[in-house]
């Protein structure tokens, strides 16, 4: 469910197609700067109903994935 709702998020923000991110796709590849990062982010925040605070560097959608499993205690 965490993957299946940052790749929408990404989709949404960068009009790319949610089915074209995998786990490996790094957040350069998608055209995605830090800036982008931080309203990412926020978008993430509102769809799941948690805060996220990225204390740690994610360069790839698995690894945002991951750590946002982690704080949702998945």
């Amino acid at each position: 469910m965490v993957f299946e709702t940052i790749a929408k998020v990404i989709a949404d923000r960068t009009g790319c197609n949610a089915e074209d991110i995998r786990r490996e796709s790094t957040f350069t590849e998608l055209g995605i700067d830090s800036l982008d990062t931080v309203e990412l982010l926020m978008n993430l925040e509102d769809e799941l109903g948690i805060e996220i605070e990225l204390d740690q560097k994610v360069e790839t959608v698995g690894d945002l994935t991951e750590f946002v499993e982690s704080k949702m205690g998945c």
